[in-house]
């Protein structure tokens, strides 16, 4: 791991968006309740959230962090959702894992709640929107 322990506590926050994409029929499924395993969005909220907090024990050399906040959105549009997680944590060391990690678990969890509908959904733009705080500075993409 990075040795953090020169870097100062400061409020670090980072946004992070995915796309799943899927046909007409498994948007209509979403759209009217019909997806067996029940509903994909709330599913993927709580997931991306539960990720974000367990970063550290997923991905090798992670920081544990104490976060402060984390928020999922889902958001079903014609093509599939959209998601955006944001984490923040006051600490030496930012929240851009956390982010991702959370995007990128409702992601999956949106295509294992759908994949009974439609197994050729995309997950695609995994991306980090923005982070904010520490020595490097801030970042928006």
């Amino acid at each position: 791991m990075v040795d953090t322990s020169d870097k100062s506590i400061t409020a670090r926050r980072a946004v992070a968006s995915a796309r799943v994409l899927m046909n007409a029929a498994t948007v209509a499924a979403l759209r009217e309740h019909r997806t067996p395993k029940g509903d994909p969005i709330e599913a993927a909220r709580l997931a991306g959230i539960m990720a974000a907090k367990r970063t550290a024990e997923l991905i090798p050399l992670c920081h544990p962090l104490p976060l402060t906040h984390v928020d999922v959105q889902a958001e079903l549009d014609d093509t599939g959702v959209s998601l955006r997680a944001e984490v923040s944590t006051n600490a030496q060391t930012g929240v851009e894992m956390e982010a991702l990690t959370a995007v990128s678990v409702a992601a999956l969890t949106v295509y294992d709640m759908c994949k009974a509908v439609e197994k050729g959904m995309k997950i695609t733009d995994i991306r980090l929107e923005l982070k904010t705080g520490g020595k490097s500075g801030d970042y928006s993409g």
